[in-house]
């Protein structure tokens, strides 16, 4: 039976000390390396695949397979070797580990654990945590003494099925490995399942370790995980504030002038044993929150359309009782995303927010954020006296362009990934550029500068902050600024709500990631292929409806772009330069403005091939036409 943990303590309940892979177990005979290996996607945003014993994508089985085991146990013994190499051979590495509260985290973690133990590593382990959590923490193990190298390893799916589990590792940075690092990673696991003795050795390593060095281990860790929790609060107020604390305070003296109120679906999460309450009730806004028992999942995980409906009665309820409840957040089960609810004023209801309507609220507040706290001027004609710039990845909605330019700031795109869009903003840094804020906008949240990963709890302070810092005397509030820099000064009025912040964002029509229509199943393998397949389709039917898109939405002339990693080359000849990586065509209007766009990608962390539509206006109906189109050309491209 898997190890199981108490929530409280931390500790392992019934016997710990069982050796969790042998030689005799069922299905281990002959397995290799392709064996261990199947149904498991390997990626820079994780390694993932369906861990329950009986293969149910939804199952709450706790043990995994013999394969599974494998796997986990190859896994560390890589990373461990990764690490002594990153410290070249000084001192004895340190591993952090830690998971969410899927059924099999423990299961994984315990395997995990002998393994690290076993080939020489000290190891620390923080049980359920959140994925910002436990990279905060990993960031207090910068340069440790005696030059040995640290790293993490958190035991997690993300946002998909409770069935599925999965690896992301990561150093002391506050982020997962880069896309280099990471792939070095994956051809480690590989060739250590490749030789004949392979399996065998993972076997040994899992039996290698000794009791006593376990029973410390599972002892300590509720001082692991207090001191985790500790070290991410103290981050979160860093990254909220930009360590200015005259804007901690001004905030807290805000809500007590006018009173805030958040409400949460932990969905039986990470967040469940995190920060959350502690951080949001600290600042004097009020908090109450349902599913808030860890491991108890209500309903589907990802934080998208149906999934966040009980978080939405909660607000209306919540708000009934008091009004100053106005937002609600959904985290999934790593905690590492989050998207919103907010109470709408205009409709008199609460309501879900598109994930790209949540991350372009966050770039308009931290943007703003730079101007109030001085770190972004302006000369007397509005141009901006610092570099800055706002990095997202390739489906991000074109609306981001729009609000980045109201500050005279850039904005660059990298492939789709957490590991890349971090990777370009360290990149943009290193060329002189100010870069606060980052993410992902197809998937809602953002990144935060210092953090390295997204943040619920971020996010959620980027609302607040817009509605909270307000104009005082000769002091432009957050919304003002964002008013006056976008020409829309008549926008601005004193008592303004978060709808009035919302209608004054730039209308577009954006293809939700996790909507029917964003996911197609294709049975082309090699993507460049497919793409160059998608080519011949586009040309010809570009040229079948170019006087019609011309004539109904004034499109003129379009241009191809593919994003590989950070890299972005615009202006492509050949589709099929994209790779496996994001193909994005962008529309222009008879001035040369891109006002729309559509996109494809395989995913890496699920079995299908998303593609989306992005076009501006409050006319949805090109968005429509555009998503339906690329669908029939990309069936078409894969039926070649």
């Amino acid at each position: 039976m898997a190890l199981v943990y108490d929530t409280d303590s931390g500790l392992p309940i019934g016997d710990p000390w069982e050796i969790p892979l042998r030689a005799g177990d069922p299905g281990l005979g002959g397995e290799g390396a392709d064996r261990v290996l199947e149904g498991m996607i390997l990626s820079a945003s994780g390694w993932r695949g369906v861990f329950a014993l009986d293969g149910g994508e939804e199952s709450p089985a706790r043990e995994i397979s013999a394969a599974r085991k494998v796997f986990a146990a190859a896994a560390a013994r890589v990373f461990a070797a990764y690490l002594r190499e990153k410290g070249g051979g000084a001192g004895t590495p340190l591993v952090i580990v830690a998971m969410d509260t899927r059924p099999t985290g423990p299961a994984i973690a315990d395997l995990m654990i002998r393994v690290f133990l076993a080939e020489g590593c000290a190891v620390k382990f923080a049980f359920i945590t959140a994925a910002p959590e436990i990279m905060a923490y990993a960031r207090t193990f910068a340069g440790p003494a005696g030059g040995a190298s640290a790293g993490f390893v958190f035991i997690s799916a993300s946002h998909n099925p409770v069935g599925h589990n999965g690896l992301k590792f990561g150093l002391t940075d506050g982020g997962v490995l880069s896309g280099e690092e990471a792939g070095k990673l994956i051809t480690g696991l590989k060739e250590a399942l490749a030789g004949s003795g392979g399996i065998s050795a993972c076997i040994k390593a899992a039996g290698g370790a000794a009791a006593e060095d376990l029973a410390r281990l599972y002892t300590g860790a509720p001082l692991v995980k207090k001191e985790a929790r500790a070290a991410y609060l103290a981050f979160t107020k860093e990254v909220v504030t930009g360590s200015h604390e005259d804007l901690y305070g001004s905030i807290r003296d805000a809500l007590k002038m006018r009173p805030a109120g958040i409400v949460a679906d932990l969905n039986g999460s990470a967040r469940t044993v995190s920060i959350d309450r502690e951080f949001i009730t600290g600042l004097g806004a009020k908090y109450r929150a349902i599913n808030s028992e860890p491991g108890k999942i209500a309903h589907r995980i990802v934080p998208e359309g149906e999934s966040l409906e009980p978080c939405r009665l909660f607000l209306e309820e919540a708000h009934r009782e008091d009004p100053a409840f106005v937002l609600g957040y959904v985290p999934d089960c790593d905690g590492d995303r989050g998207n919103l609810v907010i109470w709408d004023e205009a409709g008199a209801r609460a309501r879900i927010l598109e994930a790209q309507e949540v991350f372009a609220l966050a770039c308009v507040s931290e943007l703003a954020h730079l101007v109030w706290t001085g770190e972004l001027s302006f000369d007397s004609r509005g141009n901006a006296l610092q570099k800055a710039a706002v990095a997202v990845n390739d489906p991000t909605s074109m609306r981001i362009d729009r609000i980045a330019g109201a500050f005279d700031a850039s904005v660059f795109r990298a492939e789709v990934g957490e590991a890349n869009v971090v990777g370009l903003a360290r990149k943009l840094r290193e060329k002189g550029y100010l870069v606060r804020i980052l993410g992902e906008g197809s998937a809602g949240g953002n990144i935060t500068h210092p953090s390295a990963v997204r943040d619920p709890v971020n996010t959620l302070m980027a609302l607040l902050k817009l509605l909270s810092i307000r104009s005082v005397s000769d002091r432009k509030g957050f919304f003002e600024l964002w008013c006056s820099l976008s020409d829309q000064a008549e926008v601005y009025h004193p008592d303004f709500t978060l709808s009035d912040i919302i209608a004054s964002l730039p209308a577009f029509a954006t293809t939700g990631a996790y909507t029917p229509e964003a996911a197609l199943r294709v049975k082309t393998a090699d993507h460049a292929l497919l793409k160059d397949r998608y080519q011949k389709v586009f040309l010809r039917e570009w040229e079948a409806r170019k006087e019609y898109l011309a004539r109904h939405y004034g499109i003129a002339g379009w241009e191809a772009a593919a994003y590989n990693g950070t890299e972005e080359k615009r202006g492509i000849r050949r589709f099929g330069e994209a790779g496996r990586g994001g193909l994005r065509i962008v529309f222009s209007n008879n001035a040369g403005g891109r006002t729309a766009s559509i996109w494809m990608r395989g995913s890496g962390t699920e079995p299908v091939f998303r593609v989306m539509a992005d076009a501006e206006g409050q006319d949805k109906r090109l968005e429509r036409d555009l998503i339906e189109w690329q669908r029939r050309m990309v069936t078409e491209a894969d039926a070649n």
